[in-house]
């Protein structure tokens, strides 16, 4: 936010930001201005608060939770993803199949599983990490033990 001495000034010192703002944002007492990208933005409100010069304004920034996870959560999300993946028979997938030995995936097809998985929960899995999940119930385990859950 900030006050109409603050934007006259500054618009006096900076001349390309003459034309980005309009006369009317600048008229009138209920203004805020963004600044976004070089570019001012105008935006009435019926208050407006302005800070002491000398003063900082703190942004912050407020997240959404995650859903919470549960072990039969990630188990679901898991088959599902692998019953997804055109490479791998459904009727041949359970917890305890080995991707290679028993659903005959390559490596390439094992990274393209992990990269699968890395999207479907939001994480990287670090490689040394990748080469030890060969099945099902690995993932599973290993997304329980990085999001904290144990049941």
């Amino acid at each position: 936010m900030a006050s109409l001495a603050g934007v006259r000034l500054l618009m006096r010192n900076t001349g390309s930001f003459k034309n980005s703002i309009s006369r009317s944002c600048l008229r009138g007492t209920v203004t805020q201005l963004y600044l976004n990208e070089r570019f001012f933005h105008c935006k009435r409100q019926s208050i407006i608060k302005v800070a002491p010069q000398g003063t900082r304004v703190k942004q912050v920034r407020h997240y959404s939770e995650k859903q919470p996870l549960s072990l039969d959560a990630i188990q679901s999300r898991v088959l599902l993803v692998l019953h997804l993946y055109d490479k791998i028979d459904p009727q041949k997938l359970n917890l305890d199949s080995h991707f290679m030995e028993d659903l005959g995936l390559d490596s390439l097809d094992h990274i393209e599983v992990i990269m699968a998985m890395e999207d479907e929960f939001g994480f990287e899995i670090p490689d040394m990490d990748a080469e030890k999940l060969l099945r099902p119930a690995d993932i599973i385990r290993y997304v329980a033990d990085k999001e904290d859950i144990y049941e």
